[in-house]
């Protein structure tokens, strides 16, 4: 089963990253490509990736044939999403051992959503 690992950033994370030494961010950089390489080699790893600063994303609408493309941020939040891991494994409780492997783990919030299997919707 797949399940997406959402990994949350604020700014009490942020001021956190903001302190750490170059060789510390390096480690937490380290640590989170360490775990990417097991999972592929484990084969259950489908994506990793990391999300730019929210202040770029792009924000689409469509409405009566009309595209409204605007820029960010759009709320006032105080979570973000940073990055994410889609994996396929055995079990949730397998999925929950991945997230608690996660760097941000130790300081944030990681959260794991099953994803919906729609390959057996009829169309």
């Amino acid at each position: 089963m797949k399940y997406m690992i959402l990994i949350q950033s604020n700014a009490q994370f942020m001021d956190r990253w903001a302190a750490l030494s170059d060789e510390q961010r390096e480690r937490f950089g380290h640590a989170h490509l360490a775990l990417s390489a097991d999972l592929a080699a484990s084969g259950e790893l489908v994506a990793s990736e990391g999300l730019a600063d929210p202040a770029l994303a792009k924000r689409v609408t469509a409405r009566d044939g009309q595209v409204v493309v605007s820029d960010g941020p759009f709320a006032e939040v105080k979570e973000h999403l940073a990055g994410f891991m889609l994996v396929d494994v055995e079990s949730e409780q397998r999925a929950l051992a991945i997230a608690a492997q996660v760097p941000d783990a130790l300081w944030g919030l990681v959260e794991v959503r099953p994803v919906l299997d729609m390959s057996q919707w009829d169309l």
